[in-house]
Parts: structure tokens; sequence; C-alpha cells
């Protein structure tokens, strides 16, 4: 067992490999349970995309695999401005999560708008911008704008919530 732990040690890709293939594998078996009709002015269908996907991330998978197995090593970027020595700054990372989490837990309960508003708002905030009047209007803004983009543009419709009636 050492000696098969020993040979793959500094491959750590491989898991990475590992996961697009399990991911490639999902997205085939998920679009091959679609049912559909098809029709004359679709010809295509709507499983065409999601095997293409699935096809390309099992093939970058293999490739990725075969890499390192020849002894490929992903290297860090040169042009990259972070100093990988220092511990990551949590002051900024737990606030950005807590957004996320909030938008997450509010936007069934309070709709898009509002949670949206705490997520925009709230990532600006972790982020460094302290301009406590200009930050939520643009949140709210951005949430609105996005509310009515996906509703108008794309015919999604995002939950209201308490802002039901309203919008």
């Amino acid at each position: 067992m050492s000696s098969i732990t020993s040979g793959l040690k500094g491959r750590a890709e491989l898991g990475v490999a590992l996961l697009l293939g399990a991911v490639g594998v999902i997205v085939f078996l998920d679009a091959s349970r679609l049912v559909i009709t098809y029709s004359q002015t679709d010809p295509v269908g709507p499983k065409t995309l999601p095997y293409l996907v699935s096809g390309l991330l099992m093939i970058c998978a293999v490739f990725l695999a075969i890499d390192v197995l020849r002894g490929g090593k992903g290297e860090a970027e040169a042009g990259e401005d972070i100093d990988l020595a220092h511990p990551a700054d949590w002051k900024t990372l737990l606030p950005l999560v807590a957004a996320f989490v909030a938008n997450i837990l509010l936007i069934d309960w309070a709709g898009w708008v509002i949670s949206g508003t705490v997520l925009f708002w709230g990532s600006a905030w972790a982020l460094g911008s302290r301009h406590y009047i200009r930050d939520p209007l643009l949140a709210i803004g951005l949430s609105v704008a996005s509310f009515y983009g996906f509703y108008l543009g794309l015919g999604i419709h995002l939950p209201a919530g308490l802002l039901k009636g309203i919008l």
C-alpha cells in the first residue's frame, strides 16, 4: 500500500481529474433522464448541450489524468500579486460568506429583491466599501434591476417574497 501512496505523492491533480470525470458522468446521467417531445421546429433538442458538456468534461478529465501521470504539474500563476505565505484575510472572508449565506436563507421567504440587496450591500461592505448611503442605494438598484431583468428579459420568475403584489 505504501508503494501506491508513494507513487501518487505530489499528484493531487488526479483528484481534480476524478472530480471532472464524476461531474461529467452526473451531467450525462441527468441529461439521459430528460423526458422531452421532439418537434419539427427544434430538431436538435434540449439533450444536445448537456451531452456535449458531459463529453467535454470527461475528455478533459482523461487528458488531465494522463498529463499528471506523465509528471505534469500545475504551476502557480506568475502574474498573480498574491503572497501565498500570508494567511487568509478572515476579516474579509467571513462577512462575505455571511452575505452569501444570508442571501440563501432569505431568498425564499423575503424574496430576491430583499435578499439580493443584502447580498450586494454585504459584499460591498465586506470588500471594504464604506459609503453608507451610496452602497445600500446601489444594492437596491442592482437587485431590482436584476429582478426585472430576469422577469422581463429572460422570462424567469425570481421569488418576490414579502414584496409580492408590489413588484
